[in-house]
């Protein structure tokens, strides 16, 4: 491997949030994946610095930091292994702001004619099949429920 191939690889994996030590402080975290996507205020005076690949890419990344600011959990959080213990579908246990804070802004927004509120997507892979997250968000804001598909984008192209 050339060295400029070496320093390829070693440049993607210092901005990979998952390659970050636990412990990092939050100004070498900053410098090493640069400025995050999103910032959100988590319980206990903590922050989450969302990295989101999105509306091109199949991953989310939240790095976790307590009060202190230093990094305690880094999570790709769009994992199908994972939905049924994040997402809290039921009235007013999950809101709009807590998807936000988890999943990040989503791919698309729409409606279908079955369900009074918007459905929000984002991509991800699984296995390395293209699938999507929907989650049905009620008028007043609330998570109603949630389900996955596949993404067939690619297949509705002219071949």
């Amino acid at each position: 491997m050339s060295f400029g191939a070496v320093l390829a690889v070693l440049a993607s994996c210092a901005s990979e949030p998952t390659q970050l030590p636990l412990g990092t402080s939050r100004g070498e975290a900053l410098q090493r994946l640069g400025q995050p996507t999103a910032v959100y205020p988590l319980p206990g005076g903590g922050e989450r610095l969302q990295y989101s690949r999105a509306p091109a890419g199949f991953e989310v990344n939240d790095v976790d930091l307590d009060a202190a600011g230093r990094v305690v959990a880094i999570r790709q959080v769009l994992d199908d292994r994972a939905f049924d213990r994040d997402i809290q579908p039921g009235i007013g246990v999950w809101r709009e702001a807590d998807v936000l804070r988890t999943y990040g802004r989503p791919l698309e927004v729409t409606r279908v004619s079955s369900f009074d509120g918007v459905v929000w997507s984002w991509h991800y892979k699984s296995m390395n099949t293209r699938r999507l997250l929907y989650i049905y968000i009620d008028p007043q804001g609330a998570v109603a429920r949630y389900h996955t598909g596949d993404d067939l984008e690619f297949e509705r192209l002219p071949r």
